[in-house]
């Protein structure tokens, strides 16, 4: 039996950027509060540019703590989808057509988000990564972390835990 070629590297990282494109934008909180996605391989580094509308203390000034906590659990959403799918996106089970035209699968609902303000958020760019704790069939546990000059100096952090959708395997 002869072995399947691999697909060109072009092939792949299309695909793989029109799912995330497709998942992101999406969702009209998202576009909102301008959140992008860096993508590198199966890493993603969410990016919330500075916007003044996202200032809560214009005296400091400083990010409002509503903001902060959105961006962590979009961060968290949208990273334990991209965990969940990217099996299906490697394999081109996902028509990634079918995501641009809206057809997006169903994501994970948050359970419970606890967030730890560690210091104020300075009116600058800021940055997060979720990183899956736990991901199974109806339950998962995620931990984000966001900073924004030094990825050492974390501004803040959040643990929240999502009831996953129903697949369509199950």
């Amino acid at each position: 039996m002869a072995r399947k070629r691999p697909e060109p590297v072009q092939v792949v990282k299309q695909r793989r950027d029109a799912a995330l494109n497709a998942l992101v934008h999406g969702v009209p909180y998202v576009q909102f509060m301008g959140i992008e996605f860096d993508r590198r391989g199966d890493e993603l580094t969410a990016v919330l540019p500075f916007d003044e509308k996202l200032i809560g203390n214009p005296m400091l000034p400083a990010l409002h703590g509503g903001a902060i906590a959105g961006f962590l659990e979009t961060t968290a959403v949208i990273g334990l989808a991209w965990s969940m799918l990217w099996e299906d996106i490697e394999t081109g089970r996902i028509d990634t057509e079918e995501l641009a035209l809206g057809h997006l699968p169903r994501l994970p609902k948050t359970i419970d988000f606890n967030v730890d303000y560690l210091r104020s958020g300075l009116p600058r760019d800021s940055y997060a990564r979720a990183r899956v704790n736990r991901s199974g069939r109806r339950y998962a546990s995620v931990h984000v972390e966001a900073w924004q000059d030094q990825r050492e100096k974390l501004f803040t952090q959040a643990t929240g835990h999502f009831l996953m959708p129903a697949r369509g395997d199950d």
